[in-house]
Order: structure tokens, then C-alpha cells, then sequence
């Protein structure tokens, strides 16, 4: 029987992230997905949790009260989590499992358990502060997954085994024939919306939406996802912009088929990163219009489906020329270019490359 044990750097969520879009699409394969301890103060989850018939899931132990002898504090706390995950996999008869690292220091575990083979799925970039973990774990993994070209060229030093894993989009969800808007939101249909996915803090730049929504009162911003307070109070002088809060991934599709375009705005904690998030996938299973604001010296993504923008001014002549867009002309490459990016296809891939590295 395949076995993969799984060290996530994030807790198994109802909107499932890009670990979990793989792992669940892996069939053949038992996970046993170890997540975070939970914060101080937050409920502790059932151990043990089938999530799918081949997937269950364990949260690590909390880490020990902080000593006074920091380092001697931070190995303690890892034999904890040692002994704990060993103690699952001899519960599950996991001999040798294929280790599947997420973060940088899940280092620290390679040394200290019993496997096969080493994965790591470096989807985002981590500080300056990780970098002698992560070329620790990315010259030891047998195979590195890197979700963008920009990551494959900053591991590429440590290691020759690095496949380009971009993120992917579950395209059936967003293709259906009919959608059922949520009733607060069905009384936007015949406006022109632009519609956005994500939260709203101090590391978006809201610049381009602010003077969008001035230049344009007849448009609805349709903003879908947790806004801090400051960002709200910046947004609250324009009553054309609705903050819906968050959306969850079922209902996703239904608000989506309300908009008239999608678009998405910088972040400043990501300048300079070419990763791009499931969220643009979602937006080309829509097949709609999208605008992405993007640097200048970046290399822009899917350019002859996406309009993109440079400054505020730029981001409104894209958004009124999109608004506009015949739907029969861009459209269905949109779609191809999501039915491409499947996670079922994500996934195909990671079982093909691990059966060649001779993992599985």
C-alpha cells in the first residue's frame, strides 16, 4: 500500500488549500495529514479525523511553555511532536512512508522519522529567515514541487529534482449551466459588477479600486472575503462598494456568476512574486473578463486572457474595456486554460513523477 505522511503547515480548512486539492485527488495512497498545534485558547480538534476515505487527519501537540533556555525549549517540544507522530504511524502500520514537508522548517522532522523518500511542495516564498532550512530540506527531498518559475530558479541551487507544480482550479464547480446567487446578492444582476476574491488589509493596495469607484458610481465593486477595519473605513466614502465578507467555496461559484468582471489588486507583502493563486484560476473557469493589476518589470500571466494594469488610471481603462468584452472571444480560452489547469490533472502529474523517481 502507497503511504504518505503529511506535515502541512496549515490546519485541514472547509476551503480546501492547495495540500489538500493534491492529497485528496491522490486515490490509490493512504495520507496520514499531520496539521499545526491550535492557537492558545482555541478548541482542541478531534484526533483521528477521516476526511476522506484515505486521508486522516492529527493535530500536533502544543508546544511546551516558553523556559528560560529558548533552544533547549524548541527541541523539547519537537521530540514531543516526534514521539506523537510516530506513535500515529505505528497505530496506522506506517513503515517508510514518502515524508510530504510543506514548509521549511519541517526540516527538523528528517532526521527523526522513518521514510522512504523525501517530497517538498514549496508553494510560496518564505523569508530570508527559512533559507538554511529550506536548502537543507530541498537538497535532501528525492523530488520539490515549486508552484511558480520564480521558485524553481530560487531552489535550483540546491537541488536538480524540481518540477513546476503550478496551483490549479477545480473547473466543474464554475462551469455549471445554472447558479443560484445568495438572495442579498441576487438583486445585483443586470448591474455591471466587479467582482474580487480575498481579504482586504493594509497589504492590498486599494489605490486602482478607490479610484475606480470615484470615476465610476455606476459600477457595484463586489468585494468577497474579510476586511480589516482600516480597510473598511477607507472604503466606506463609496457606497458603490459592497463588502459581502466571506464566501465559502460552495457558494463561490453563485456569487462569481453575478459579476460582470473579476479582477484582483497588488499586495505589498508580494511584490515581486510570480506565483499565481488558485484565485485566478477560479477566475478563468468563470470564463469571464478578468483584470489583475501587476508591476511593471513582471511577466504578465495568461496575456491574452487577461487584461492587466500597471497604475490606477491604467486599471480603469482595462476595467472599462472588459466590461465591455464580446463574451465568444476570449471566453472559451479562458476555460480551456482552467480545464488545462485541474487539480485532477495537479495531480496526475505528482502520481506520474513520483512513480518515475520510484517513490511510489
Amino acid at each position: 500500500m502507497k503511504q504518505i505522511l503529511c506535515l502541512s503547515h496549515s490546519p485541514w480548512q472547509a476551503r480546501p488549500n492547495r495540500t489538500q486539492q493534491l492529497l485528496a485527488r491522490l486515490n490509490d495512497v493512504q495520507v496520514l495529514f499531520f496539521e499545526p498545534p491550535v492557537r492558545k485558547g482555541v478548541p482542541q480538534p478531534e484526533q483521528g479525523r477521516r476526511v476522506r476515505s484515505h486521508i486522516t487527519v492529527y493535530t500536533l501537540p502544543s508546544p511546551l511553555l516558553p523556559g528560560l533556555d529558548r533552544t533547549a525549549l524548541q527541541r523539547r517540544s519537537l521530540a514531543k511532536c516526534t514521539d506523537f507522530i510516530q506513535r500515529v504511524m505505528a497505530h496506522h502500520r506506517f513503515r517508510e512512508p514518502v515524508l510530504w514537508c510543506t514548509a521549511p522548517d519541517q526540516a527538523a522532522y528528517m532526521d527523526r522519522l522513518a521514510y522512504r523518500g523525501l517530497v517538498y511542495d514549496c508553494a510560496r516564498e518564505w523569508g530570508e529567515e527559512y533559507l538554511d532550512d529550506e536548502s537543507d530540506l530541498t537538497a535532501h527531498a528525492e523530488v520539490v514541487f515549486a508552484a511558480s518559475l520564480g521558485l524553481v530558479q530560487r531552489l535550483s541551487p540546491c537541488s536538480d529534482n524540481i518540477a513546476l507544480l503550478p496551483n490549479g482550479v477545480n473547473p466543474l464547480m464554475f462551469s455549471r449551466d445554472e447558479f443560484t446567487p445568495p438572495p442579498e446578492l441576487a438583486r445585483l444582476k443586470g448591474r455591471t459588477v466587479f467582482g474580487r476574491v480575498g481579504d482586504l488589509t493594509s497589504k492590498v493596495d486599494l489605490e486602482p479600486l478607490i479610484s475606480a469607484a470615484g470615476a465610476q458610481p455606476d459600477w457595484t465593486f463586489l468585494m468577497m472575503g474579510r476586511v480589516t477595519k482600516p480597510a473598511a473605513a477607507r472604503l466606506e466614502p463609496y457606497p458603490n462598494i459592497l463588502l459581502a465578507g466571506p464566501v465559502n467555496a460552495v457558494e463561490l461559484p453563485d456569487c462569481l456568476s453575478i459579476c460582470t468582471v473579476l479582477f484582483d489588486l497588488l499586495r505589498i507583502d508580494r511584490l515581486g512574486s510570480d506565483i499565481i493563486s488558485s484565485r485566478i484560476y477560479e477566475y478563468l473557469a468563470t470564463g469571464k473578463p478578468i483584470v489583475m493589476m501587476e508591476e511593471p518589470e513582471q511577466v504578465e500571466p495568461f496575456p491574452d486572457v487577461i487584461y492587466t494594469a500597471y497604475d490606477s488610471a491604467g486599471f480603469l481603462r482595462r476595467c472599462r474595456k472588459a466590461a465591455l468584452e464580446d463574451s465568444q472571444i476570449a471566453g472559451p480560452r479562458r476555460l480551456e486554460y482552467a480545464r488545462q489547469s485541474s487539480w485532477a490533472n495537479r495531480a496526475a502529474e505528482v502520481n506520474r513523477i513520483l512513480e518515475n523517481t520510484g517513490l511510489f
